[in-house]
Formats: structure tokens, sequence, C-alpha cells
């Protein structure tokens, strides 16, 4: 039999209602193929397992908070395989160190090193379906680890590229990628096919269907990704490699993300090194910089922009202002009332004149583009954030997105 692992999260893990329905769709599956089915903690747990520490310890040990919140999975698990004994399908359930799930020993945020297979591969043998506490391992020590945000994914992608999965799919509250946010552009369109790299680019541009390890480690090992609802009945999209039908769409997609902040520093001396002198400071201080544009040099002075994520915006500024003061700069601005919409397609490498029409059709919207930012299948404009669902409605509508593409 073909072996299919099937990733749960937290909303289909709410409450033993819903427990019912994923038992009852990996029954399904298991009528065909070998099943291993990845879960995470019931809706909820997890932020209420954070504050119970947090009541006991202004800031958690984190080892401590990794033996705590590795619970949740564990809950889980124990209660899926017993909905599934319930309907006549044999199961047992493994915590991440009984499958020796092995990671590093960075406590909250533990990147895998390896996996174990026997342990699953033995209980598959045996006709069971193995149901694995996500989002877990344990380092070198023996001491448990989480993953971090999103790990359950990345927990399942790895056990299906260990297992050589014919589909890795993960079960979630949407039915599918679709070309943007419905709520946003209800015309929206599922789509049923995207490649690893355009996935990466959608996640790490706004598009929160995936985590962006999950998809990497999709990517680096070939295994198919499927994105699937838990309650509607559907083919999903399948997250695949590239192949030449997929080239056909000249942008597969429209991400957006509200959570940006813009800042410049006007008047900055054009020398070697000022840049350091600027993004050195925030590297210092652990804040993520995106998008960054230096103006060409005018009389010996030039500005320079560059975003961060909006909640690092205030503490930049302060960070910035003794740094303003040593360059000799003549300002300091900032906003955060901006956002970045990306056009992300694979179809970008071998056709011309997206950029322009991206530009003309925002223009034709009166939306001025403040930033620009491009990648080999992606275009990103940063622009206010009144204009975000004028910015995807129109260029949704002009890529002719809500459209199939041809066979």
């Amino acid at each position: 039999m073909t072996l299919i692992v099937q990733k749960f999260g937290g909303t289909s893990m709410a409450d033993v209602d819903t427990i019912g329905i994923v038992a009852d769709i990996v029954a399904a599956t298991r009528r065909d193929h070998d099943v291993v089915v990845v879960v995470s903690a019931m809706s909820g747990q997890t932020n209420y397992l954070v504050d119970l520490a947090r009541s006991l310890q202004s800031v958690p040990d984190l080892r401590e908070m990794d033996v705590l919140l590795s619970t949740g999975e564990q809950v889980s698990m124990a209660l899926l395989a017993m909905a599934l004994k319930a309907r006549g399908v044999d199961a047992q359930s493994f915590t991440g160190g009984q499958v020796k799930v092995s990671t590093d020993q960075v406590h909250g945020k533990a990147r895998i090193t390896s996996i174990g297979d026997t342990a699953i591969r033995n209980v598959l043998a045996q006709g069971k379906v193995a149901v694995v506490a996500g989002f877990q391992g344990v380092d070198q020590d023996g001491n448990i680890t989480t993953l971090g945000r999103g790990g359950s994914d990345t927990s399942a992608v790895a056990l299906a590229a260990v297992l050589h999965a014919q589909e890795c799919q993960i079960y979630t509250d949407v039915d599918g990628v679709y070309t943007t946010d419905p709520r946003i552009e209800p015309n929206a369109r599922r789509l049923a096919k995207i490649t690893f790299e355009e996935m990466l680019e959608m996640a790490s541009l706004g598009a929160k269907v995936l985590q962006i390890r999950s998809v990497e480690f999709a990517g680096k090992y070939k295994v198919p990704l499927r994105v699937l609802s838990t309650f509607k009945q559907g083919p999903g999209t399948l997250i695949t490699l590239e192949d030449q039908q997929m080239e056909q769409a000249l942008i597969s997609g429209i991400a957006f993300n509200r959570d940006e902040a813009k800042i410049t520093i006007m008047g900055v001396p054009d020398r070697p090194g000022v840049a350091f002198s600027i993004l050195g400071k925030v590297a210092d201080n652990n804040v993520e910089v995106d998008i960054i544009i230096q103006n060409t040099g005018v009389d010996g002075l030039t500005d320079f922009t560059f975003t961060v994520h909006r909640n690092d915006f205030r503490q930049t500024m302060d960070l910035l202002q003794p740094v303003v003061k040593e360059l000799q700069a003549r300002e300091l601005n900032g906003d955060d009332r901006i956002v970045k919409v990306s056009l992300v397609g694979v179809g970008m490498r071998s056709h011309a004149g997206i950029a322009a029409t991206m530009f003309k059709t925002l223009s034709d919207e009166g939306i001025n583009v403040e930033m620009i930012s491009t990648s080999e299948i992606k275009i990103s404009v940063v622009v206010n954030e009144k204009y975000l669902e004028l910015a995807v409605r129109a260029l949704h509508r002009q890529f002719d997105l809500d459209q199939e593409p041809p066979d």
C-alpha cells in the first residue's frame, strides 16, 4: 500500500465532535492507504498553557515551557487514537520522543536534525494507523523540545520525507490555497496546483495557509503537499514541483501583509559603511528588515529607506535616534500605516511587462507606489494601508485571476 501522511491543526482538533470528523477522514483514507497522522494541540490549548505558566513565572523557563506545551499535542494524539479505535480502526499514538524526532537544543524553536522510522514502520506493518504528536521532539540529552509556531506542519512534512510518503496532506479550516484572500476579493479562485517556490513566496509575503519552514522542507525533499479542508470535501491544492503546464499562468496569486512599517533617514552622508551603521544597529536588536531602498546620492547626501514589522516600528525609531545624530543626517521619518501587496508567479520568468502592467493598474486607481521590491517570481509594492483592498481587487481583475487557466 502507498503511504499518506495527514496533519490536522488546532481547529480540526477543537473538541470531541471535530476529533470525530478527523477520525472519519482518517478511517476513510485507511481503506486504500497506510496512514500516519500528525496532530496539533486542541484549539486554544496552547494559549491556555502559556497563560498558566505566566501566572507562576513572569518569564517562564524555556525548558519547562517545552515540557508544558508538548502536553497539548499528547492530549490530541491520545484522543484521536481512541476515536479511531471506536470506529474499528486500530491505532497507536506516539510522542515525538517515541518516534525519535531528534532536534537541536534551542528550546521553543528547535530544528529537526533526524527522525527515526522504525517504530512507525512496525506499527504500519501491523495494519495500524500511527498517530504522532506534532510540534515536538527531543534533544541529544533527552530533553523535550518544541519546534516553534507552525511546528506541526514541519513535523508532518519531515515524517513524510523520511517515510517516502506519496503525499503529505495538511488539513485546515480552508479548502486550499486561493489566488488571494477571499475575504478581500470574493472572486478569489482556489488553485488546483502551485509550485513550492510560489508557495514559499506567498507564505513569506503574508499568506498564512502554511508555515514557511514546512514548505522549505517539502521543497528540499520533494514531498508533494496538499492543502485540504477538514470540514469541506474537495481536491484541495497540490503544492509540487514546477511543470510545463504550470508555466502557462503568468500570476498564480496576490499576497499581502498588513504588518509593515516604513522608516526613512533623510540626508545621510553618501559614503561606505553608512548602511551598516544603520542596519547593524537594527540587527543587533533582533529586528528583521524587509525592503531596503537607498537613493542615488546628490551633493554627497542620500536618503535611506527600509521596512520592518509594524510591531518593531516604535522600537526601531527609538534605536535610530542616536544613529541619526551620530551620522548628522537631516531627518528621521516613519510611517506605520503602509501595507505590502505582491504578485507571485513562475510565469514571470518568461514574460516581460508584468511590472509595467501592475504599476499602470495601480496608477489608474489613484494608488501611489511608495516602494518596490522584485525577485525572479514576485513583484512587491508598498502602498498606503487605506488602498489595500482596492489594490488587491484591481490587480486580481487585471490579471484575470478569477478565470481558470487553459488546459
